[in-house]
């Protein structure tokens, strides 16, 4: 069955201030539905064609450019509409708190270190929270629309936040303040939902 454009579950202009009803329209309805198209495009045929998004990542030929750019890309905006939410937050608690206050020290130390994993992604990306099965998390970064399920990306884990840092993400409203965004980002995090990721990931 072939992929499909994931709804977002709320509004374009939902995430104002923080992000624009514009640029979520053009980066929904015309980056990530490109992907989405490419992608099933790529699989059309092939013995990947049926597989889950993750079982096609996890196994990838990192020479296969198509599948590459447009699974990544598929997968890595799904995961980042749904770690947004307008309304419904929720708070950074429980075991995933824990787990970040272990490895970071504090939330504002987790915080730097994301928002510099962001910021000093060369070029287009993603800044990534990570979770090893051990419950483990870890901060880093990919380039252009590779991610951490791929095999042989620097760093390994399942993501349960992403940001991504592609131009396309922000500059109408933030141009080349690209650590402006980064900041917006924090408003709009679903927490909750960035929490049952790491539960089921663990």
């Amino acid at each position: 069955m072939a992929f499909q454009l994931p709804e977002l579950g709320y509004a374009y202009d939902a995430l104002e201030p923080n992000i624009d009803a514009r640029t979520m329209e053009i980066h929904h309805g015309k980056h990530h539905q490109g992907y989405t198209n490419n992608l099933n495009n790529a699989l059309a045929g092939t013995d990947l064609e049926g597989n889950s998004i993750e079982a096609i990542l996890g196994n990838l030929d990192m020479d296969n450019k198509a599948v590459r750019n447009n699974g990544g890309g598929f997968y890595n905006h799904s995961l980042f509409w749904s770690v947004m939410n307008p309304s419904d937050k929720g708070t950074l608690s429980g075991e995933l708190k824990t787990a970040i206050e272990a490895q970071f020290g504090s939330v504002d130390a987790f915080k730097d270190a994301f928002s510099k994993a962001a910021a000093t992604q060369f070029g287009s990306g993603w800044a990534w929270l990570c979770v090893d099965k051990g419950g483990k998390v870890s901060v880093c970064s990919t380039p252009n629309q590779d991610n951490p399920l791929m095999p042989g990306v620097t760093c390994q884990g399942t993501p349960v936040l992403g940001l991504d840092v592609w131009e396309h993400a922000y500059y109408l409203n933030y141009q080349n303040r690209r650590p402006d965004y980064i900041n917006a980002f924090f408003n709009v995090i679903n927490w909750n939902e960035v929490a049952r990721r790491y539960a089921e990931s663990k």
